[in-house]
């Protein structure tokens, strides 16, 4: 994590309503990143090393995706001197630019890589205009 990165996580931290709407404490932090867009989908790239499945919720609204999370910290039998590792609640949103059909989303976890596919909806496909005379 970059120098820029922490002074971003420090504002966003600073800024963030302790409690969300229903009382619950907001997310600690929003994973690093990747979105893609293809001819036919959305493909969201999210660095999440030590997450579990069972540990994550994927909900899609419309247009908007929201991923939340907690990776869980690690027991341990000795002293800690030093953590530097992401552990705690986090939560990614974005609306995407088009309309998703929902029948063809699908999510992997991979290698601390969580990959959400999101297929857009036949109408959002961009489409070649044949010009008449």
């Amino acid at each position: 994590m970059t120098d820029v990165d922490q002074l971003q996580d420090l504002i966003r931290s600073f800024l963030r309503d302790p409690f969300g709407a229903n009382g619950e404490q907001a997310p600690g932090w929003i994973p690093a990143a990747d979105i893609e867009e293809t001819d036919d989908a959305y493909i969201l790239e999210l660095d999440v090393p030590g997450l579990k499945r069972e540990d994550v919720n994927i909900e899609l609204r419309d247009s908007e995706v929201r991923i939340r999370g907690e990776i869980k910290e690690k027991e341990r039998t000795g002293l800690l001197r030093r953590q530097t590792r992401r552990v705690g609640q986090f939560e990614f949103g974005m609306t995407l630019p088009g309309d998703i059909n929902p029948d063809r989303v699908d999510a992997t976890l991979r290698d601390g890589v969580l990959t959400v596919r999101l297929g857009k909806a036949t109408a959002s496909q961009p489409r070649q205009v044949q010009i008449k005379d």
